[in-house]
């Protein structure tokens, strides 16, 4: 379920990706809860700010997702349920306790998605996630996927690491612990995660795509401003 209210002067990344379609405003913020049915992911719609509260499970480690799509790939359960849950590339060191448990969070960070473009396919159908996300996006192939799922793409804030890691309420759990901390497959519990922007939404519009086709747009007539000031003056 989402409940949309009003928080003036909530932070925006500068930084964050912006493009064209309807026009948002910045001052109202989606606070989402987790887990999200099908409806609550295709009401979003790109440009949306959103927050979550819930359970999500984080991870960078390259080898974690080849291992998540080889154990889809075999039928093989994965250590925890991410069926229709929100799977984020946001980097997070995990402190252990006395007893090698996993006891405390210590931050979270965005990390570059389109690193995992070969991998979020397969994950996307296989698991029916309804939210994804990390920084700069994900490929046509995972944005594909997306739709048939009903998946949306969130970016988070670039340098955000201090304001994501105040959402952090525990370690519910943390899987293949003989990774480095941010390579595990660790589930967090949140409260008001973000803000966070939809970056690709579940019908297939992407800010990254709008970026795209406006910088070809203007590529000639740079080419042309470059080439007329590479001319030599009289």
């Amino acid at each position: 379920m989402s409940i949309t209210n009003p928080r003036p002067g909530a932070p925006h990344d500068p930084d964050a990706p912006s493009g064209g379609g309807p026009a948002h405003d910045m001052d109202t913020v989606r606070q989402l809860d987790l887990p999200l049915d099908l409806d609550a992911v295709r009401a979003l719609s790109v440009g949306d700010l959103v927050t979550l509260s819930g359970d999500i499970t984080v991870s960078i480690g390259l080898p974690t997702h080849q291992r998540m799509v080889k154990a889809l790939q075999a039928g093989e359960a994965l250590p925890v349920d991410l069926r229709g849950g929100a799977f984020f590339h946001l980097s997070s060191y995990v402190m252990d306790g006395p007893d090698g448990s996993a006891a405390e969070a210590l931050y979270m960070n965005p990390s570059t998605s389109t690193r995992y473009d070969s991998f979020m396919p397969a994950l996307i159908r296989g698991l029916g996630l309804r939210l994804v996300g990390g920084k700069g996006g994900l490929d046509r192939h995972s944005v594909a996927a997306m739709r048939e799922a009903g998946c949306a793409y969130l970016s988070f804030l670039g340098g955000g690491c201090t304001l994501l890691a105040e959402s952090i309420e525990s370690v519910v759990s943390s899987h293949w612990n003989e990774y480095i901390s941010q390579f595990r497959l660790v589930t967090l519990r949140v409260n008001a995660l973000g803000p966070a922007t939809v970056a690709i939404d579940a019908h297939g519009n992407s800010i990254y795509e709008d970026l795209r086709v406006r910088a070809q747009e203007r590529l000639p007539q740079i080419l042309a401003n470059l080439n007329q000031q590479r001319q030599p003056h009289p």
